[in-house]
């Protein structure tokens, strides 16, 4: 064999060719992923393994490469889900959850220090469970639960108007648009199922599922669910009715390479990205996202438990979707907002939700989920404990921001608790007060992570979900 020819014999030739050149030191990304010998392969090939790699040791590695890859917490998770049934409009704190006899005594009179006549509840509260709380006879269903309920009655907002009500609950922001509660989520904690998204509602305003500056794949995807909607009409645009579904892959993974070669000859395009990203979850959620949503597929008696009511068909959904790994899961119940006729209106609202609700706890209870799944109910803000400024025969109540009620299960909230309570007439939170920051700095506890240091850099700016505020309420975490 002619030793010139062999590539480790150290001829003059070989020390030349690979001695270091000058232009080695100057590639563009182009020449880097070319140069590199894999090129566009290694990138899909990096894809297609994350779910592998992050099954092992290198979980974090893993998730550079799928922003949606489950992640630790700061510490140990009570909760791994949450279900946050969302009452619009404002539920009267006085007629459900807080009982305040001492309205009796001044009905249709003067408050001291409070404007207005005195409006007692017409519901009577008795005591429920082993824990003897008081609850409205609005909920007979839910008070059988109240064992499993933490249920805070010292709730309070800054601004009792609703479009910044409903702002500040589900992004914890008044006035500037920032990433909603459930995009903090899965921000921080990924998704159990790359096949679905990690945050869906059912339901509600764009604003309350936005992720702002955070990548829009933490986004909540809406899904307008109703119970005599066909499959195919309740996930629009995720199938192409045109072309296979092998074809369809071929397309997305086109367009990952021309936004890759994009990124290498001008800049990386996050609007870009994210379309992309949406494409890819569409593609993947064709068989699953389907699946779940179709509620035939339950034995009798669970759509019995539930009731065959559009509420009871969402929180069944819901109860649904987390179990195939969605992060966070958003119903909401809208109509709360009952300035007048408030014996009706809150009578039909409360039966909507009072038997799908206490059925969703027994639900995940007897399946083992109830421990790692978190239930929040409650509005924006509360109500007058006074009648309607309108003033009729017929009366309701205003708006409250002073203080309202909300209720927490499961998720480690230590069940058959009331936290803190307003003043004897229910007007104002008095004792233990609970601002919207410390709600949300406790559920963001429950789930694992210190609110001070769950960030994201925007602007030259750190933004948490909490802003400068938030204290963790430990009275109610098991």
């Amino acid at each position: 064999m002619n030793p010139s020819a062999c590539s480790c014999h150290p001829s003059a030739q070989y020390i030349a060719e690979h001695s270091p050149q000058p232009g080695n030191l100057v590639l563009t990304r182009r020449d880097f992923l070319r140069r590199t010998g894999m090129g566009m392969g290694a990138l899909s090939l990096a894809t297609m393994l994350g779910p592998l790699l992050g099954r092992g040791s290198n979980a974090e590695a893993a998730a550079t490469l799928s922003p949606l890859m489950p992640r630790k917490p700061h510490f140990p998770a009570k909760a791994k889900h949450i279900i946050h049934i969302f009452a619009e409009g404002g539920p009267s704190h006085v007629d459900t959850f807080d009982p305040k006899p001492m309205l009796e005594k001044y009905a249709d009179k003067d408050l001291p220090g409070i404007q207005g006549l005195a409006f007692p509840s017409p519901f009577k509260f008795t005591k429920r469970g082993r824990s003897g709380i008081e609850v409205s006879e609005l909920f007979p269903k839910l008070g059988e639960c109240v064992d499993d309920m933490a249920i805070i009655r010292s709730m309070w907002t800054d601004i009792p108007a609703h479009e910044i009500a409903q702002r500040f609950m589900n992004t914890g922001s008044l006035q500037l648009p920032k990433p909603s509660v459930g995009s903090w989520v899965v921000y921080g904690l990924g998704t159990d199922n790359q096949n679905l998204p990690g945050f869906i509602t059912l339901g509600g305003k764009p604003d309350w599922r936005q992720s702002n500056f955070l990548p829009g794949v933490f986004q909540g995807c809406n899904v307008n669910y109703t119970s005599t909607m066909s499959l195919d009409q309740v996930l629009l645009n995720i199938k192409n009715h045109f072309i296979p579904q092998d074809r369809q892959q071929k397309q997305i993974e086109l367009a990952e390479r021309l936004n890759t070669l994009h990124a290498a000859k001008l800049h990386h395009d996050v609007q870009l990205e994210s379309r992309i990203q949406a494409f890819e979850m569409a593609f993947k959620m064709q068989t699953e996202a389907t699946d779940a949503f179709d509620i035939k597929k339950e034995p009798g008696n669970i759509r019995q438990l539930y009731g065959y009511s559009e509420m009871g068909a969402k929180l069944l959904v819901a109860r649904r979707l987390v179990e195939r790994g969605v992060r966070f899961v958003q119903v909401t119940h809208t109509g709360w907002d009952h300035h007048q006729k408030l014996e009706d209106n809150i009578t039909r609202k409360a039966g909507e939700v009072d038997q799908p609700a206490a059925a969703l706890i027994a639900d995940l209870k007897q399946r083992g989920l109830l421990d790692e799944t978190l239930i929040l109910w409650g509005g924006e803000f509360g109500r007058t404990v006074v009648r309607d400024r309108n003033g009729n025969s017929d009366p309701g109540r205003d708006h409250n921001g002073r203080g309202f009620c909300c209720w927490m299960a499961g998720g480690g909230v230590k069940g058959g608790t009331v936290h803190g309570a307003t003043d004897e007439f229910g007007a104002r939170a008095a004792e233990n007060r609970v601002h919207v920051h410390d709600l949300h700095a406790t559920i963001m506890a429950l789930l694992g992570f210190d609110h001070t240091k769950l960030r994201h850099r925007y602007n030259g700016r750190d933004f948490r979900l909490t802003d400068n505020f938030g204290n963790v309420v430990k009275d109610i975490i098991a």
